[in-house]
């Protein structure tokens, strides 16, 4: 049993990481689709009561939005991960861009969750830590390994 939170901001990759990685193994619980924080409470709480893996889909920029699902994974017996994508602001307005629909952010969005982004660390819960970047529109998974447990 696994809970994982997502660190980044918009365009950074998230969503497709999670497809690639994680789609036939664990539940995605993300603002996105559910669009309120009533309906994520309620999908967070039955994938902890069911035992079932999940994956918090958001940026997640500060300490305080990742503490309630760390927490609640831990008091559960979940294991907890972060996987912080690595965030250069310009690569992420020009994916932005792209995108078509509600899917595309507003610019002032982006750079205002860029701007609220705190780094998430060890002390936060995690059991795990792993960065996530982009090269040559491939996405990359690198151990956390500038903070000591």
């Amino acid at each position: 049993m696994e809970g994982i939170v997502f660190v980044g901001i918009q365009a950074s990759g998230k969503t497709t990481f999670y497809k690639r990685n994680y789609f036939d193994t664990h539940v995605r619980i993300g603002l996105d689709m559910l669009k309120t924080r009533n309906k994520e409470t309620i999908l967070l709480n039955a994938c902890v009561s069911a035992k079932q893996p999940f994956v918090i889909d958001n940026t997640n920029p500060s300490v305080v939005e990742r503490k309630k699902y760390i927490i609640a994974a831990r008091d559960n017996g979940f294991t907890t991960k972060c996987y912080y994508f690595q965030s250069n602001l310009k690569d992420c307005l020009g994916r932005n861009q792209q995108r078509s629909g509600k899917k595309n952010i507003p610019e002032i969005g982006v750079k205002g969750t860029y701007n609220k982004l705190e780094i998430p660390s060890y002390g936060e819960g995690f059991d795990e830590m792993f960065y996530v970047y982009i090269k040559n529109n491939e996405l990359f998974v690198k151990e956390w390994k500038n903070e000591i447990r």
